[in-house]
């Protein structure tokens, strides 16, 4: 039976994140494989899935196929999804309010994009009060022109981790 008091949190996997024609995330199809083990890991064993789904801008308007979660980690009807304006999945939104109702205190954070959105929430989780893991090899970034995908990605798990979150692989990853 899951801790039911932990939830898989998934920032940000929408279709706009594989329709660059000129720019593939860092290991992108390594990080959705982690975060569809994840996923199937979750849902096997009862716990909380969250869906953080950005709602702006061109691309992430709603309604719009770039838009949509991906397919390939389609929510289920009883899953939460929370829309949000900003890289923040705190901010502006009632991300805070449903996880406390719900009884969730603890994270296991995945997704795109590491230095945005990524970094922003898990941040927040911690002055929040939530007890956090950030999956290391399980969230994921374009090159930026200073430094590649996997520069960020590793910049950002040495930051994080040990600081506002716990890091761990997927496959270490525990519900």
């Amino acid at each position: 039976m899951a801790d039911r008091s932990t939830a898989l949190v998934i920032i940000d996997v929408q279709e706009a994140m594989f329709s660059y024609p000129d720019m593939k995330l860092h290991d992108e199809e390594g990080v959705m494989d982690r975060i569809l083990f994840l996923l199937h890991k979750a849902r096997s064993s009862g716990t909380p899935v969250v869906y953080i789904q950005h709602t702006e801008d061109q691309e992430y308007t709603k309604g719009t196929p770039t838009w949509e979660i991906s397919r390939r980690i389609a929510p289920r009807a009883e899953e939460l999804i929370v829309e949000k304006p900003t890289w923040d999945a705190f901010h502006l939104t009632p991300l805070h309010k449903e996880l406390q109702q719900r009884g969730i205190t603890g994270l296991v954070i995945c997704g795109m994009q590491s230095e945005f959105c990524v970094d922003s929430t898990t941040r927040r989780a911690f002055s929040l009060g939530y007890s956090s893991v950030l999956v290391e090899d399980a969230h994921s970034t374009f090159d930026n022109g200073s430094l590649s995908g996997g520069q960020i990605v590793k910049h950002h798990n040495s930051i994080l981790g040990g600081r506002f979150a716990k890091l761990r692989k997927a496959r270490e990853v525990e519900f």
